[in-house]
């Protein structure tokens, strides 16, 4: 009889102590302590490569805030013998000091401001710039090229999808009209079009827009030229970017007013060209803006399989003639002479 007297005089049954009682609560102890420790090793596993896609994504915006630019290489004496002066003016926000060439022609009050590209400089040497610069000047119109904060030589600023670049082309748009210009037209190229948009929804100096190649920063351009280099899925890739931009370069996509400007019909004539192997830009967009606008002027030239700002390169002579056409009746419209419109053929 397995009973105990207790020193009270009362009896205490033990219940017999199995063999393998002790061994089992240490596996089981054991167990526990091995599935805590491959929770915290996926656990940690999950987090590093969350980490990893959102620093992916941080990269991602710095780099696009923070475009490399070549440094000036010529001016336009040296490329197409242009007389030039070297020329600074204000932001129209003060934010900062722009950097530029004015191209006098002679007794000319027509003037050209061009905007140019994401990436580039004033001579943006792939479109080439200093062809068009002296094919406006032969036009007689003066001609202004300016480099956007994003591509000073000094005191850099960062891309911010138009958002202070809009500041800076209306700077420009300043500048030209104390020079005297009485017809202004912005030739714009890739996000220097898209800038120039947005430039006109508050302008009221400009009496045209060539826009070639728009690019609009956008969340569906944005993600379209993401898409070109790395793979990632639409969502969360968007959220995320949307949530950085905003931390990395001060900009967030909702402060760029591209809703706005897709809807916009300008008071001023545009003419849009646009390629349909534009690999940056769909084409589609130029449609969509091109279908908004009224103006009796307004053109637009989808080129079948042209890329994203060779246009010029790709079809100079037509190129130039459509210009040169809108042009002209830009000047009509400005002058009011009641003459029969030359619109380009499509």
């Amino acid at each position: 009889m397995d009973l105990t007297t207790s020193r009270a005089g009362t009896s205490v049954s033990r219940r017999p102590k199995l063999p393998n009682q002790g061994s089992s609560s240490r596996l089981s102890l054991r167990m526990i302590r091995v599935k805590h420790i491959i929770v915290a090793l996926l656990l940690s596993i999950f987090f590093f490569l969350a980490f990893c896609f959102v620093s992916l994504h941080g990269y991602i915006a710095w780099v696009l805030s923070n475009p490399t630019v070549a440094p000036l290489y010529s001016n336009p004496m040296i490329a197409k013998g242009l007389a030039y002066e070297d020329v600074t003016f204000p932001a129209k926000d003060g934010s900062r000091m722009m950097n530029g060439w004015y191209i006098p022609a002679k007794d000319a009050t027509k003037t050209i401001v061009f905007s140019h590209g994401y990436g580039a400089n004033r001579e943006e040497s792939w479109v080439p710039m200093y062809d068009l610069a002296h094919y406006a000047h032969s036009l007689n119109f003066n001609v202004v090229m300016f480099d956007y904060g994003f591509a000073a030589q000094g005191n850099k600023d960062i891309a911010t999808g138009g958002k202070k670049e809009s500041q800076q082309l209306l700077g420009a748009i300043d500048f030209a009209k104390e020079r005297g210009a009485k017809e202004l037209v912005v030739w714009g190229f890739s996000m220097g079009a898209g800038t120039a948009l947005q430039a006109g929804l508050v302008s009221e100096d400009i009496d045209a827009m060539i826009l070639d190649s728009t690019f609009l920063l956008e969340p569906d351009t944005l993600y379209h030229n993401i898409k070109q280099n790395i793979d990632l899925p639409r969502q969360p890739s968007l959220a995320i970017m949307e949530m950085l931009f905003p931390v990395l370069n001060g900009t967030g996509l909702d402060q760029i007013p591209y809703a706005k400007v897709k809807s916009k019909d300008y008071p001023f004539p545009i003419l849009f060209m646009h390629g349909t192997k534009d690999d940056k830009a769909p084409y589609p967009i130029a449609e969509e803006l091109a279908a908004n606008q009224n103006n009796v002027f307004s053109d637009s030239w989808i080129i079948e399989g042209s890329h994203h700002e060779l246009l010029f390169r790709e079809h100079p002579r037509e190129y130039l003639r459509r210009v040169s056409a809108f042009l002209g009746n830009v000047h009509l419209a400005k002058n009011n002479t009641g003459d029969q419109p030359a619109m380009a053929s499509n």
